[in-house]
């Protein structure tokens, strides 16, 4: 284990800037989360990156913001500007449950605290830097600015907000992984141009006056229903989504344009996807890989999650409808070399407290890595927001060889003993049938090697409804697919004697789904032998199309109308289902199931198990109870971060098949 010393980290205080030898600093990053020098965690991806260009970077983790405001202040007005990154969360999701109600723990603040940040660090941030530094600009970046950079539905708010320049008050905001535009802003700055003349960077938004939009408005923009009409309506709302997500998946875009209190909000097109030596040169940066020494003795729970895991590609080609992820990585795969994962992992190796086993060689998807169309002129002009919805795309070359070369690579390695897949796995490309052979017989062995070699007891995957109508609407397969994967399963676990289970993950109150659909749920997860745990009601977040659609009640495609479940009578009805098996549920799922007119589920669902006594008062002890469940985001949900997950969760048919 290499032993560091305080300058291996990015200075946080004057002292650590000084220790550097440096007079003054370039550019000041002001964090929400806890300082992880680590690839995983934004800012010290963006400070690494500067560093290596040139520039002199310091980080502020957890500001106070009460007060005098000193953390602000400690280190002085930077060269350049301050970067503002509110954290790997949006702030609103990471400190609050789908119910509104508080998370048990921060998970990137030291001990889980609640105390470390503010609601929407972006805003508060900014404007304190703007009271006390008026000339120096202020450059967004991170999830919460990019999701938040045009008009945007706010759940915690509830209501419609700008972009998100306006309420802060800040220059620029860099969406997306912003490796390539930072460094290419420090340059214009550098040699002397004022931001607000800085129009064209790729990736970047800022707000003008029509008359200073460079070029003017021409053929190519998008020029989007301005915010004060999307207030007025809602279905302007929905349509202009649907090219804020076209545009944010396509490999050529255009340029979006959205009037805003007298001014524009223009949406440069992003970079292109970063090649594999791009993406490689961000991930060898020197990182120690270690939380900062200032939190020595602390628990920072994210960084325990994947301390001992690595990425392998970004970008995600799913499309679902509730993700944000092709928002903010777009759905174009960007690999990393083998080499360079090999590399990361002889790093995990050498750490202390490792003891062989890797939690994770995943991505955003574990398996689309080395994933690409075939022709890639059919990519450049295409716009469909999934390469695998409604169907997988004939272009797409759905090939596992590269990902097994990879994990045949790490395993190889002294020192591992095992390989786990901790993220989401893709069951529908397992099962793509592709015109070549030669790849479906991959698919098979990266099946069988998937189930036998890299699952650790349990293998997640997220077919998230029964339903083929809300599926449809979710972007995800058939649920008929994921019967098909449990089958195979469990055939290769009996055939090698293992016991492992299958983790399905369920939303419950997603746009288009209604209590019937959830009592289907109910009934044909019964037949698979499921008592479900990783389950969560649809929670809408900024820049999604099932956000969009839950506000506005349109698909922002077809602008039909959709129903949403959106009181906590409509969604508790229906999140009720899932827990059919517990006794103390099955009064109001009965009396559930007949108002809706569904009587003939209750004996699918309890034909043979005896009725509780429910007693005098159990109306009241079941709403206290469903209080109580409202708070437990841990146990409920599928964001569990200690372990709590799918305790009473069963595998296997026990004989019986399922009945589609």
């Amino acid at each position: 284990m290499k032993e560091y010393r305080l300058t291996d980290w990015l200075p946080t205080t004057k002292k650590e800037i000084e220790l550097r030898g440096w007079d003054s600093v370039d550019v000041i990053l002001f964090s929400a989360d806890a300082y992880v020098d680590h690839p995983s965690f934004g800012a010290a991806v963006i400070g690494r990156t500067l560093e290596a260009a040139g520039y002199t970077v310091a980080i502020v983790p957890q500001p106070d913001w009460h007060g005098d405001f000193r953390d602000f202040k400690k280190l002085g007005r930077p060269n350049l500007f301050f970067g503002i990154a509110p954290g790997c969360m949006d702030s609103m999701v990471n400190k609050y449950t789908a119910g509104k109600r508080l998370r048990s723990e921060d998970a990137y603040s030291p001990d889980g605290r609640h105390d470390c940040r503010p609601e929407y660090p972006t805003i508060v941030y900014t404007k304190i830097l703007k009271q006390l530094f008026p000339d120096v600009p202020v450059v967004l970046g991170g999830i919460e600015a990019s999701l938040r950079r045009l008009t945007h539905y706010d759940y915690w708010k509830d209501s419609l907000q700008k972009c998100i320049l306006c309420d802060s008050g800040a220059d620029m905001i860099i969406y997306g992984m912003g490796e390539k535009p930072i460094v290419e802003l420090c340059r214009n700055l550098a040699e002397g141009l004022p931001i607000s003349a800085v129009h064209n960077i790729p990736q970047t938004v800022y707000l003008c006056r029509e008359k200073e939009i460079p070029n003017g408005i021409g053929d190519d923009d998008i020029v989007l229903h301005s915010h004060e009409e999307c207030l007025r309506n809602k279905k302007a709302q929905a349509d202009n989504f649907r090219h804020i997500e076209e545009e944010s998946n396509k490999m050529h875009a255009q340029r979006l344009l959205q009037a805003v209190d007298n001014k524009y909000a223009v949406v440069n097109p992003p970079y292109p996807p970063m090649t594999s030596d791009e993406l490689d040169r961000s991930f060898d940066l020197p990182y120690t890989r270690l939380p900062h020494p200032k939190y020595k003795g602390k628990r920072i729970p994210a960084y325990e999650m994947i301390k001992f895991s690595v990425n392998l590609h970004r970008g995600c080609f799913g499309g679902c409808a509730f993700c944000t992820i092709s928002a903010h990585q777009g759905k174009f795969i960007a690999c990393r070399s083998k080499r360079s994962i090999v590399e990361e992992v002889k790093k995990v190796i050498d750490m202390p407290d490792f003891k062989g086993y890797l939690s994770d060689l995943g991505g955003p998807s574990a398996n689309m890595y080395g994933m690409h169309g075939n022709n890639p002129k059919a990519c450049a002009v295409c716009k469909r927001p999934s390469c695998i919805h409604p169907q997988v795309c004939p272009n797409l070359n759905t090939d596992h060889s590269k990902l097994l070369e990879i994990y045949h690579a790490v395993d190889a390695l002294p020192g591992i003993k095992k390989s786990f897949i901790g993220s989401g796995v893709r069951y529908d490309l397992l099962l793509h049938r592709s015109k070549d052979e030669a790849i479906n017989a991959v698919a098979r062995q990266y099946t069988r090697e998937l189930i036998t070699k890299h699952v650790s007891g349990r293998l997640k995957v997220a077919p998230e409804h029964t339903s083929d109508a809300v599926l449809k609407l979710m972007r995800k397969p058939s649920f008929k697919l994921f019967g098909e994967f449990k089958c195979i399963f469990d055939r290769i676990n009996r055939e090698e004697h293992l016991n492992q289970q299958i983790i399905p993950y369920f939303i419950s109150s997603h746009p288009g789904c209604r209590e019937e659909d959830m009592a289907e749920l109910a009934v044909l997860t019964k037949q698979l032998d499921f008592h479900l745990e990783q389950v969560q009601d649809f929670t809408p977040t900024p820049m999604t199309v099932s956000t969009e659609t839950w506000y506005t009640g349109y698909d922002p495609y077809t602008l039909e109308p959709v129903f949403s479940a959106k009181t906590p009578r409509e969604k508790l009805a229906q999140r009720q289902f899932f827990f059919w098996y517990k006794p103390e549920e099955r009064r109001a799922i009965e009396q559930e199931l007949r108002r809706i007119g569904r009587a003939d589920l209750i004996q699918k669902l309890y034909a043979g198990v005896p009725a509780p006594n429910y007693g005098r008062n159990f109306g009241n002890n079941r709403r206290s109870e469903f209080e109580r469940r409202e708070g437990r985001d841990e146990m409920d949900t599928r964001d569990s971060r200690k372990g709590r997950n799918n305790r009473n969760n069963k595998s296997g048919y026990k004989g019986r098949k399922p009945k589609w």
